[in-house]
Order: C-alpha cells, then sequence, then structure tokens
C-alpha cells in the first residue's frame, strides 16, 4: 500500500497539471456532477487505520484473481460510492469505492478530471463498474475509455451487457455476497451464488 503521494504518469495528450496552491482532483458521484477532493483530504483517509478498516469490511475477495466486489452503496452508474468522511453538509467525503481502492494501492493520482476527451480517468480493464481489485484498473483517458466501452460493449458476454445495466448488475452480485456471507456459507458457496448473479443478467441469446 502506498501511503504518500504518488506522481501519476503523464499520458498523451494530457495538458500540465496548472500552478495552483493545492492539488485537487474531480470524483464523479453517480451523475456526471463532479466534485472536488484536494490531496491532503485523500491521503488523510488513505492513511487512517480505521476508515480503511471500513472500506475494507465492504469489500470481498474473490479467488483465483477475480474481481474484488463492493458490497456496500452503489451509485447510479454501478460504481460503489464509499463515505471516507464523517456525515456533513457536503459529499466531498463520499468517493467512489474503486478510487479509493487504487490510490489506496498506488497513491494519490495528482490529477484526475472528467471534463476533456484527454484528462486522466481511471478505467476498469474488467469492465464491472463494482470492482474494487486494483488490478483491474488503469490510467486512461476519457476518450480511450468511451471507445473501449461501445467495443466491448458489442461482446455479449461481456458485463457491459448486462441486461441490468451496470447498476443494477452491480447491486445483484452485492446482494449475492451478503447474503452467502450472513448465511455463513464457504467461499465456494459464495462463489455459486456470484455466478449465478452475473448469469441471471446474459442477455437471452446467450441462454
Amino acid at each position: 500500500m502506498v501511503t504518500a503521494a504518488a506522481s501519476a504518469p503523464m499520458l498523451p495528450g494530457m495538458p500540465a497539471s496548472p500552478a495552483v496552491s493545492e492539488i485537487e482532483q474531480l470524483a464523479l458521484i453517480g451523475q456526471q456532477q463532479p466534485i472536488r477532493v484536494p490531496a491532503r483530504l485523500w491521503r488523510s483517509w488513505l492513511t487512517d487505520p480505521t476508515v480503511v478498516a471500513r472500506f475494507e469490511a465492504k469489500t470481498y475477495r474473490r479467488p483465483g484473481g477475480r474481481c474484488t466486489v463492493w458490497f456496500g452503496s452503489v451509485s447510479s452508474t454501478g460504481h460503489g460510492s464509499f463515505r471516507a468522511s464523517l456525515p456533513g453538509p457536503s459529499r466531498r467525503g463520499t468517493v467512489p469505492a474503486h478510487l479509493f481502492a487504487y490510490q489506496l494501492e498506488y497513491g494519490v493520482i495528482p490529477r484526475l478530471g472528467w471534463s476533456g476527451a484527454d484528462d486522466a480517468v481511471l478505467c476498469h480493464q474488467c469492465d464491472s463498474a463494482g470492482c474494487v481489485n486494483p488490478a483491474h484498473m488503469r490510467l486512461g483517458t476519457n476518450a480511450v475509455n468511451r471507445t473501449e466501452y461501445h467495443l466491448r460493449r458489442r461482446n455479449l458476454a461481456s458485463p457491459l451487457s448486462d441486461v441490468r445495466g451496470p447498476a443494477g448488475r452491480t447491486r445483484a452480485i452485492a446482494a449475492a455476497i451478503r447474503t452467502g456471507l450472513t448465511s455463513g456459507e464457504d467461499p465456494n458457496s459464495i462463489e455459486q451464488r456470484i455466478r449465478c448473479a452475473e448469469a441471471a443478467g446474459l442477455p437471452l441469446t446467450l441462454w
């Protein structure tokens, strides 16, 4: 786990970071209405054992390098929503779970945005919005992310083709995990529940 600030790779076409007194990044929650989160605030969360423990308590690690599933709150985009700070008048303390997981592993991304085609964004390579496995993500650009989305969505076996949409898929898998954990089931039984929840959203042409 990296707790100090890490330098994000400069991606092709990315503009240089502006000269500002404090680095902020845009965190997307639900609809595309970004909120600004200062780097110092990210670091305070990522280095706080209590915050990290609360985050880990809402994740389920599947075996064999599969997705690590978020089973807490889910946004309308299907991504996990994690309240890193105590409730308050601002949404600033609620951040995307996959973004928290990535920065917990690799350090704070100095600049992340959602406004232009060349802004850096965090891309899921597994195409599962509810996944918080840092190994399944990489930094890309808005333009690349959109292109990959449209290409991979044509694959009817892809999570992107789930008939329930990304939020419905994430919630169904999360519910399956919670049921298994509450029942005290072993990992193999929970894995079977997850696979059934995944299969339930496949287009009818694959049945």
